[in-house]
């Protein structure tokens, strides 16, 4: 009888094990890594895509992406256990060591940088590998604690992904790529602060100097309804510059109208849950963004 009970918990116990490893690697912001890095690719190449870059450049980039969000949950791991949205991260909860978390964290980064450098091609492999340093370390271990303005300084990591997946493919930087770069770079502040004034308390009970805890909620919400505005005028460059036609035109503006009336809305009349509202529109944004993008793109290729 003993025997039949221990053979059902074991497998128990290592799928919350798996399921553990599995949330420190942020999956939900990694397959929007992903996917901006993905359209990245296809507007770098007309036609069908080399099926051996992009395979391996999608592991790769996810790889490395995935370890740099495993060495946050350990760096991160004290202002987590005091956050109402982060306390049962599976390190603060004591389900994962930080010692395996970071040896889970070098694997994935090995592998993915191996898979980058013998499949893809070096400039992608340190791009992307840069990008890990700039994420884990300069943001998460440095600018998080000492500054207001950390999300707009080490906004350049996240924003990276559609320049590493065109580079996958090209192995050159092209200004069409850093253009998608600094779309992302302008999305990611309002996004974020959207979040981080939902959360104004958590981050004033750990100690975190984000925007809304050392300049108020006020402040931000204007700094949220500025760089919407900005966001908005940055995405009419790729049409501007010939990088995209109508299509892309049309879309861009109807999701950043959207995007801005929620940052006037969280400016003038917020609710309880506008910054939440405000946050979860800002994703679903930058995902049909790019989606629109690579319609586009293909269109354009049809006529």
């Amino acid at each position: 009888m003993s025997k039949a009970i221990d053979s059902i918990a074991v497998p128990a116990v290592l799928k919350g094990r798996w399921r553990d490893y599995y949330e420190m690697t942020k999956p939900n912001v990694v397959l929007l890594l992903l996917l901006t890095a993905l359209v990245g690719m296809c507007l770098s190449t007309p036609g069908w895509l080399a099926w051996q870059p992009l395979i391996a450049g999608l592991f790769g980039i996810g790889a490395l992406s995935s370890s740099a969000a495993v060495i946050n949950h350990v760096v991160d791991r004290r202002i987590d256990a005091q956050m109402a949205r982060t306390f049962n991260r599976p390190v603060p909860k004591g389900k994962v060591s930080p010692k395996r978390a970071l040896i889970f964290a070098f694997v994935l980064a090995l592998l993915g940088y191996l898979v980058l450098e013998i499949w893809v091609n070096r400039l992608t492999a340190l791009l992307t590998l840069a990008s890990l340093v700039g994420y884990a370390m300069v943001y998460t271990m440095y600018l998080k604690r000492a500054t207001p303005q950390n999300i707009v300084i080490g906004g350049l990591a996240g924003a990276a992904p559609p320049l590493l997946g065109w580079t996958a493919m090209t192995g050159e930087i092209h200004p069409y790529a850093l253009l998608l770069v600094l779309i992302i770079y302008t999305w990611t502040p309002p996004h974020f602060w959207a979040l981080a004034i939902h959360r104004e308390k958590d981050y004033a009970r750990a100690q975190v100097p984000m925007l809304p805890v050392t300049h108020g909620v006020e402040y931000t919400k204007t700094s949220v309804l500025l760089y919407t505005v900005l966001l908005a005028l940055v995405c009419l460059l790729p049409y501007l510059v010939g990088m995209t036609g109508i299509i892309y035109l049309l879309g861009s503006c109807a999701l950043n109208a959207g995007f801005l009336y929620y940052a006037l809305k969280l400016k003038y009349a917020a609710q309880e849950n506008t910054a939440m509202q405000t946050f979860k529109f800002s994703i679903l944004h930058l995902m049909l963004l790019f989606l629109v993008l690579l319609v586009d793109h293909y269109f354009k290729l049809t006529l």
